[in-house]
């Protein structure tokens, strides 16, 4: 609807939410900022949406937090840092950007709380807001390393320079490259795959590679297996039995 600055709509099991601030290139105000949290958990809390897709309005993905406002007052909540921010802490399930145009300063932040990262080719990542003085407190200093080295993340945090699509797939920063205009329907091709797995296997698998992340290897491997029980228990074995009679040979997963 027009006026409303987060959107959601559902494509089957599938949640696509939508920046919609186009006239300031998606940037989120404080309002907006925690909309996004509220869009974000109920789709988490929705038993029957698998997947969602977060992705901005008008060929933009995000430019981060709404500068005009800061002008006006610095009292805002760390998108990740504080306890309310929309990028405290991970979903239960996952969550893939569309990136299109812009996803600088806070908006890199969002596209680096996402799982996936699907970016048009001529899109562009950055940290612009070095150049103001506002510091990074939406996970960035902690994520992007974590994703893609110290040593690029450091050069992108000091020198604020704008990284495009081809060197961020390099980087391993955009998991996924699309044509330009494309990435939002990239994204939901994507979804619906992965909506369709068996989702026991799946969430346990995606909750023990985010738990092991500087834990110790004993400690991480015990929570794969204990989060791994559950689909142990109830869709191993039903798989393995698809797999006896026949799926699965040579590679071809029913042209997934």
């Amino acid at each position: 609807m027009v006026g409303d600055k987060i959107l959601t709509e559902r494509n089957g099991d599938i949640t696509i939410i939508t920046i919609n601030r186009p006239e300031v290139r998606n940037a989120l105000d404080q309002e907006a900022s925690q909309l996004l949290k509220s869009h974000l958990l109920a789709f988490d809390q929705d038993a029957e949406q698998r997947v969602a897709i977060l992705t901005g309005a008008g060929g933009t993905f995000c430019a981060g937090a709404d500068l005009k406002e800061t002008a006006e007052k610095a009292d805002y909540k760390a998108w990740a840092g504080h306890p309310d921010g929309p990028l405290h802490k991970p979903l239960s399930k996952p969550l893939i950007a569309a990136v299109a145009g812009h996803a600088v300063a806070g908006g890199l932040g969002i596209a680096l709380y996402c799982d996936i990262r699907i970016a048009e080719e001529d899109a562009v990542f950055g940290i612009f807001c070095r150049h103001w003085g506002v510091p990074m407190s939406d996970g960035t200093p902690t994520r992007l390393p974590r994703i893609i080295g110290t040593g690029p993340a450091m050069d992108m945090m000091l020198t604020g320079d704008p990284v495009p699509a081809s060197r961020a797939y390099e980087l391993g920063l955009a998991t996924r490259l699309a044509p330009r205009g494309q990435s939002l329907s990239e994204a939901l091709k994507l979804a619906k795959r992965i909506a369709a797995y068996p989702p026991l296997a799946m969430l346990s698998d995606r909750h023990a590679l985010l738990y092991q992340e500087g834990r110790e290897e004993e400690d991480a491997i015990a929570e794969e297996w204990r989060a791994a029980q559950e689909a142990q228990a109830k869709e191993a074995q039903k798989g393995a039995k698809r797999f006896a009679e026949g799926a699965g040979r040579h590679g071809q997963f029913d042209g997934k």
